[in-house]
């Protein structure tokens, strides 16, 4: 979610997924029942798509891309804000439309009732994270295919709904805060992370297969570990406590590109700068701040001292200048007064993140925070997130275009006719911005080069490539 295309209406949506499964094309070898599947929301949602989809393949089941040639279709909805709660609806409105057989998955499925107000006719309804469950209502619905295991194989890293070259890194369910704004933990549970061996051993077979990114993502990646008391693990036969900083030491030298999303501001992060300094993890920071006032702040009941925020960034970049940092804010929150919108504007002067993104605040059913008293009239909060975002555009177009004439290793991603398109570390697929060679023919996704910097805008770089 950049500068550039952020809309107020859109959702937490990925495009990638849908290529990937457009791309897809099943086995003709298999005798296998053959099932649609829409993949919504965040990346955390994509990560529990590609465990039910892994699991119907080895099952035997086909993957295919339109609704005709689909015997069922499953439906993985968000239900995290009223855009995409929609935007869910819709899309199992037009499944049952275009095939008639759907199950519905995923974070507004803890919203039956809801579902079943407009669309009555689903065959089944499961929460998030309900892989066995979403299996079995198949298996009722659709009765498992024959199945040799020699002609369908599935790889050791299951499917992935992203490019070979970069994968999703789930590290723990759930989250402990709650934010008056959010419904994530009655959706999805308090934390629960996941055993470090575990995680380390996906990482270790999603690198053999050729990923050389990883982008690790939680509901609050820095909390990795609270929950079991950061209780001592093992991997390959040794030791490693189950906390962000050794998990991240482990990930670090496997020799890919460790991106860090969804981390709170503890002082648990300091731990990781010299990570980031040393070129073990990409110093990248997604970080989601949501508002500076700490008045406001207190309203959210977000975690960590607002006063200590800018303090903490400061030092955070210190220990390592080449710190990216992305974030995303709400304006218009119950309460906000012009002081507080200004307190925001001002943080941003002063921070300089380099990759903003901006919601104007609606209600969430089952949200606290449509409780509090003072609500903002949507003319207020559509002219203060105009006034953000034009803040944001010129502090992301002076940002980008010191980096004119600088060198950065980028991965590449696509190869068009005008061109190839990549990220360097500041970009996170499908959320920053893009760096685009003009001369870049002679490479393929997944090619990690040198390339010189030589135009900016407000949200994107060009380069050309450079030998190494």
């Amino acid at each position: 979610m950049t500068v550039e295309t952020f809309n107020p209406k859109q959702t937490t949506t990925l495009e990638t997924p849908v290529k990937i499964l457009e791309a897809d094309k099943p086995n003709t070898l298999s005798t296998g029942s053959r099932i649609g599947f829409v993949s919504l929301g965040c990346p955390k949602n994509l990560v529990d798509s590609e465990r039910i989809l892994t699991q119907l393949r080895t099952e035997g089941y086909d993957v295919v891309n339109t609704y005709n040639d689909a015997d069922l279709v499953i439906v993985n909805t968000c239900g995290f804000i009223d855009t995409a709660v929609q935007e869910s609806l819709d899309t199992i409105g037009e499944a049952l439309a275009e095939n008639g057989k759907v199950i519905v998955t995923g974070c507004l499925g803890i919203k039956e009732d809801e579902i079943r107000e407009v669309h009555p006719n689903v065959l089944a309804i499961t929460g998030p994270h309900a892989y066995e469950e979403v299996v079995n209502q198949v298996h009722e619905h659709l009765p498992q295919p024959s199945h040799n295991p020699y002609l369908n194989l599935v790889p050791d890293i299951g499917v992935k709904l992203t490019p070979r070259h970069y994968a999703y890194l789930k590290i723990s369910e759930g989250c402990n805060h709650r934010c008056t704004f959010c419904i994530i933990p009655s959706m999805r549970g308090d934390l629960v992370s996941r055993p470090i061996g575990e995680i380390l051993d996906e990482a270790k077979r999603l690198k053999n297969a050729g990923v050389k990114e990883l982008l690790v993502i939680s509901q609050d990646t820095s909390a990795y570990g609270v929950d079991v008391k950061n209780k001592m693990g093992f991997w390959d036969g040794m030791p490693v406590k189950t906390n962000m900083t050794e998990l991240c030491k482990k990930l670090g030298e496997m020799g890919m590109w460790v991106r860090l999303h969804y981390v709170y501001p503890y002082p648990s992060v300091d731990k990781v700068m010299p990570l980031m300094a040393s070129g073990k993890v990409l110093p990248y920071l997604d970080i989601p701040f949501q508002h500076a006032s700490p008045r406001i702040l207190k309203l959210m009941k977000r975690p960590a001292a607002a006063e200590r925020t800018m303090e903490r960034i400061k030092k955070w970049r210190e220990l390592c200048p080449e710190l990216v940092i992305r974030s995303t804010f709400i304006v218009g929150f119950p309460g906000e007064t012009e002081e507080d919108f200004q307190m925001l504007l001002d943080f941003l002067d002063e921070a300089q993140l380099d990759r903003v993104g901006c919601f104007k605040y609606s209600d969430v059913e089952g949200a606290k925070a449509n409780e509090l008293p003072d609500p903002i009239s949507e003319d207020v909060k559509q002219e203060r997130f105009e006034r953000f975002m034009q803040k944001q555009s010129q502090i992301s177009t002076a940002k980008l275009k010191e980096k004119i004439g600088l060198e950065y290793q980028v991965i590449i991603d696509e190869v068009t006719p005008e061109g190839a398109v990549g990220r360097c570390y500041a970009d996170a697929p499908e959320i920053d911005g893009n760096v685009h060679l003009t001369d870049g023919f002679d490479v393929e996704p997944g090619d990690i080069i040198w390339a010189q910097i030589i135009h900016s805008n407000e949200y994107d770089l060009w380069a050309v490539k450079v030998e190494e």
